[in-house]
């Protein structure tokens, strides 16, 4: 077992039943990646905070440092004799992901002007293409506007995997991948959530930018 997994599983013994399907969902995001397509990432309430968390550890340093490449580094310093060396300290690599929850403008209109279960829908249909991927978030597996947005993943080509609770809800059914943890009650089960997405970042990072 990989030493992410095997942490994750000592520090929560009950994940162990859900580590072949961590391991199934980094295996397509790192395809995803070596593609070179990007992570759109959905969820409503404490699975939007998530949402947005998952996003902020793909797209810098999470337990490493991830250095721009030396041609980058080359160039920037070439373009920009004054600025170079300070843009190629202070830039990051990163693994694409965007987070639907964080346009509120485009939210609230939305769900004022067309209806509010198809927002993070909407947003799949104009940023997705191909070779995309969907990490679709509910601890239900039932709502609405999630399951919406995985039913337009799968017209649009998108590749898809669930994070939900033990019942899962719907959510399996719209799935390429699915992650069910243990739990009833929505803090256990996010709790977990957070665990198992720290897990998913972890063997990314590990996988794209090696110490």
């Amino acid at each position: 077992m990989n030493p992410v997994l095997q942490t994750l599983t000592q520090k929560h013994p009950d994940l162990a039943a859900c580590a072949a399907d961590i391991q199934a969902a980094f295996a397509l995001l790192a395809d995803t990646y070596r593609q070179g397509s990007k992570v759109l990432i959905c969820g409503n309430g404490g699975s939007a905070a998530d949402s947005e968390h998952i996003v902020g550890e793909l797209m810098k340093g999470y337990l490493a440092p991830r250095p721009v490449p030396d041609d980058v580094r080359q160039q920037l310093l070439a373009a920009f004799p004054a600025h170079g060396a300070y843009l190629a300290d202070h830039l990051q690599g990163a693994l694409p992901a965007i987070s639907l929850v964080s346009q509120t403008s485009f939210l609230t209109a939305y769900a004022n002007d067309v209806a509010a279960d198809m927002v993070f829908a909407q947003q799949v249909f104009a940023y997705g293409r191909p070779g995309d991927s969907l990490l679709a978030i509910s601890t239900s597996g039932r709502a609405s506007n999630v399951l919406h947005a995985l039913r337009v993943a799968r017209v649009l080509g998108l590749r898809t995997i669930g994070l939900t609770g033990q019942d899962g809800g719907t959510l399996p059914d719209l799935c390429d991948v699915v992650i069910r943890v243990p739990g009833q009650r929505s803090p256990e089960i996010q709790e977990r959530h957070a665990a198992v997405y720290h897990a998913l970042c972890a063997l990314l990072e590990e996988e794209f930018f090696p110490r």
